[in-house]
């Protein structure tokens, strides 16, 4: 399960890199095209749908690398043991809050999926949409391994 984890690391790294180097490309060719008075609305829309996608993918790569924002300043003082059960109780809050994360994305990606972007009228909303439900899931994933690591160091 850990090198499956390292292997969609890696694949998630790469793909949020590309999405972020297609989005300013993206960005800049349509601000190009609109100072030639050739405005070229879809690319705002594709960077849009990419923007979504690379901050789900980034926010799973910064809670992998424990690189988000925590306040450690009570816990810190803790004792171990009553440390260990913060930390329990806080990757328990929120797992149920990625599965209701998850659920709900889904729903919406469903009921989006006759909506359309409005410079690509041939493209579903849904592709943005989707992006919360496989971003929950993902950091679903990484918090379960965070919890299961938890669990070792414990016992250790």
């Amino acid at each position: 399960m850990d090198a499956l984890h390292r292997l969609l690391g890696r694949a998630e790294a790469v793909i949020a890199a590309t999405f972020l180097a297609l989005m300013v490309a993206l960005i800049f060719t349509g601000g190009v095209a609109r100072m030639l008075h050739h405005p070229l609305n879809w690319t705002t829309d594709l960077a849009t749908c990419l923007f979504a996608w690379a901050c789900f993918l980034c926010a799973d790569i910064a809670w992998r690398n424990d690189a988000l924002m925590s306040i450690e300043l009570v816990t810190r003082r803790l004792a171990p043991r009553w440390r260990d059960r913060v930390a329990r109780l806080n990757y328990a809050l929120i797992a149920a809050f990625l599965v209701f994360a998850a659920v709900t994305g889904a729903y919406l990606a469903w009921v989006s999926r006759a909506r359309s972007f409005q410079g690509i009228p041939e493209i579903s909303y849904s592709w943005v949409t989707a992006s919360l439900p496989v971003g929950a899931l993902l950091l679903l994933f990484t918090t379960v391994l965070k919890y299961r690591a938890l669990g070792r160091r414990a016992e250790a």
